[in-house]
């Protein structure tokens, strides 16, 4: 007997389709350009060679152990793994339901994801998903097939926002400790993780390249203008009175510059992190960031 379809919210297929005709009008693939078969990677993880080095070549290739028999320098040439998985985590976070404007953080979040998913699918690679919440966590296996990934996509955009208040704190971590799909290209979404990583981060980020994407609101980057104005405070259930005063921008600064500096702990090279505003296009934001990463890997950067 076969199992009954899933039932895809209106406004979830509604979405999805307008990120679809996105992706077909600005023709993306085009857009990036380039021959490499990945749009994520451009750098290959798959051993293929060693061949003499030559100027310009990425150092970081150097085969020191044949140059030191050899007395002449070599290097490894690498290969495009022949299937990539591309392994998107969205930590859908209480505090993404924050909008100082018409589009909240977890809106645009949302479509980022689906974005990088689709292009993935679109480029015939495998796409998977699992979604972190502080009541749980869902995962949907790697993919090729379009209609099961718009069903995982559309499940995600139905899905209820969390609590703003949670039972308990929630603290997730792009340090993921469930299994990760061997050879994965982990793209973690979410907000800043509250604390800097740990040692193992850098065990893991050799085993599974990692990106990290999160949504900036303008409210983040500066506070409101002098005055006061009332606000919703979801956390508490009630209004508040926020106003700007000297102390309080100084207050700001400061949490601005240490939430920054555990970001880029995380994520040290640029070509590896992605901010977006939340009044920027998200399909904008993402292929100059791909385009970006691949230029950078063209040219060796770290």
């Amino acid at each position: 007997m076969n199992a009954p379809s899933p039932v895809i919210d209106p406004r979830a297929q509604s979405a999805l389709r307008r990120l679809e005709w996105q992706l077909r009008r600005r023709s993306v693939q085009t857009l990036l350009g380039g021959a490499h078969r990945s749009v994520f990677r451009g750098r290959g993880m798959e051993f293929d060679q060693v061949v003499r080095y030559a100027y310009g070549d990425d150092i970081r290739d150097i085969d020191w152990n044949v140059t030191a028999r050899l007395g002449d320098l070599y290097r490894k040439v690498f290969v495009e793994e022949r299937e990539l998985t591309v392994f998107a985590v969205v930590s859908d976070d209480p505090a993404l339901q924050f909008g100082s404007g018409a589009t909240s953080k977890r809106e645009v979040l949302l479509q980022l994801a689906a974005l990088v998913l689709m292009l993935a699918v679109v480029n015939r690679e495998r796409a998977g998903l699992l979604r972190q919440t502080p009541v749980g966590e869902s995962l949907h296996t790697p993919t090729r097939r379009r209609a099961r990934l718009l069903s995982t996509l559309a499940e995600l955009f139905a899905a209820e926002a969390p609590d703003p208040a949670p039972a308990q704190p929630f603290r997730p971590s792009p340090l993921l400790t469930g299994p990760v799909p061997q050879g994965a290209l982990v793209v973690w979404f979410g907000e800043i993780p509250p604390e800097p990583p740990p040692p193992e981060w850098a065990a893991f980020r050799r085993r599974h390249p990692v990106i990290g994407v999160r949504v900036e609101d303008p409210w983040e980057r500066a506070p409101p203008a002098s005055g006061g104005f009332t606000a919703f405070d979801p956390a508490a259930g009630r209004l508040a009175w926020v106003e700007t005063t000297p102390a309080s921008r100084a207050a700001h600064a400061a949490w601005r510059a240490a939430r920054e500096e555990i970001w880029r702990a995380w994520w040290p090279n640029p070509l590896d992190r992605l901010v977006v505003d939340a009044a920027e296009d998200p399909l904008a934001a993402l292929v100059g960031f791909l385009r970006a990463r691949r230029a950078g890997a063209a040219h060796g950067a770290p």
